[in-house]
């Protein structure tokens, strides 16, 4: 949903100045929502994390990333999943329909912060990666640097609009699924406990990184 969005952003480009600014104050918006969002679910995985199931909780993230790249669509959508969404989603469909036929800045912050809450399954397995984080502040992070690694696409669909060919944009929809893949992978390396610094922690690693004190009583 957020490429369409982004391709009729309503920014004036008859001036490069508030092209310019108008986007950013949509990028803006949309991560502050991810940085919210994020901060939410980072409380939930703080609290998995304090019972102890962080590094299995990695591993079910991570397979769970590679099921939905590997099922298809439309034996998940059959389940409805995402129907108790549904409601809060048009809620948020309403708000954007208001702020697209204004151009004004405030709009078009408006139209980037509810942007950010719009069903998207990239921002799903963000959100997985979200709550791995352990903590609501390192959730928040993470979501916000989701955001900016997003920016540089989307601000490619602010200018280029409907000049963007069908082709790329098939072959981007194509390469996600493989990223999130080997998002997924990662994941599942992570939680495994390896003793690799950074990308396979052992549990001792985790606890002396979690606890200042700890080389204290050393």
């Amino acid at each position: 949903m957020c490429g369409p969005i982004a391709f009729v952003l309503p920014v004036n480009k008859k001036s490069k100045v508030q092209t310019f600014f108008g986007t950013f104050l949509y990028h803006t918006g949309r991560i502050l929502s991810y940085g919210l969002i994020g901060f939410l679910f980072g409380l939930l995985g703080k609290g998995l994390y304090l019972a102890g199931f962080q590094q299995r909780l990695s591993i079910l993230i991570g397979l769970i990333m590679i099921l939905v790249v590997l099922v298809p669509t439309n034996l998940l959508n059959r389940y409805h999943f995402t129907k108790p969404l549904y409601r809060a989603v048009g809620v948020v469909k309403s708000k954007l329909g208001l702020y697209l036929n204004k151009s004004s800045f405030k709009a078009l912050f408006s139209i980037g912060f509810f942007n950010g809450f719009l069903p998207c399954g990239l921002v799903y397995m963000a959100l997985l990666g979200a709550i791995s984080s352990g903590n609501e502040t390192d959730g928040a992070i993470y979501m916000a640097a989701f955001g900016l690694g997003t920016i540089p696409l989307m601000t490619g669909a602010v200018y280029l609009g409907n000049f963007l060919k069908i082709s790329v944009r098939n072959k981007i929809q194509k390469a996600i699924p493989i990223f999130v893949f080997i998002i997924g992978v990662l994941f599942i390396i992570r939680g495994m406990g390896l003793g690799i610094p950074y990308i396979s922690p052992s549990d001792t690693q985790l606890l002396i990184s979690s606890d200042p004190n700890s080389c204290l009583t050393e």
